[in-house]
């Protein structure tokens, strides 16, 4: 009896680990970037790692987070915790942005065009792996201002999450949706 007992926790607890590996398995975790920085203190410099990581799951939702731990593995787990919960929803229209956008965080600005079937992602780094995430297939980008991987991600998460779909648009203007692409 006792066997019988042990046997089925083992089951439930594979089926309840292959749930969570099939949920897992649904977001895409990408790094930025890895930095080893370094704190003055009292006794003399404190070392730890900081990682930009980027989790998506190509479907319309990303987001991005940061990190910080006195390991690198730490620091990763850290910032794909901080995505999940800075997540957004993304409007998509035939696999690209349904208008153009810019999008700013700190001293870094992107720009994003929609473009026609075919393009592909023409962007560059940290947008780059923003959008691949995000599920978008054809956007043409561009990174102005600030170099630093960190805030273009957020401007391009930025850009994107102001988006609107041509249904939002066509009820802000009081017309319907026909109407308005008619």
């Amino acid at each position: 009896m006792e066997q019988q007992a042990k046997t089925s926790k083992k089951d439930a607890s594979k089926k309840d680990s292959q749930a969570s590996a099939a949920k897992s398995s649904e977001w895409k975790e990408r790094v930025i970037q890895i930095r080893r920085v370094t704190k003055v203190v009292k006794g003399g410099k404190k070392l730890s790692f900081r990682a930009v990581v980027v989790v998506g799951n190509a479907k319309g939702q990303v987001g991005v987070g940061v990190g910080k731990s006195s390991e690198v593995i730490g620091a990763i787990q850290k910032g794909v915790a901080a995505a999940k919960k800075n997540m957004i929803t993304v409007p998509l229209f035939k696999k690209t942005i349904t208008h153009p956008i810019n999008g700013r965080a700190g001293a870094g600005k992107v720009m994003l065009r929609p473009a026609s079937e075919g393009t592909g992602i023409i962007a560059g780094g940290a947008s780059r792996v923003v959008l691949e995430l995000a599920g978008v297939e054809n956007v043409l980008a561009k990174s102005l201002g600030s170099d630093s991987p960190l805030n273009v991600a957020r401007a391009t998460l930025d850009g994107l999450a102001t988006l609107r779909t041509f249904k939002e648009v066509a009820q802000s203007r009081g017309l319907t949706l026909a109407e308005m692409l008619g």
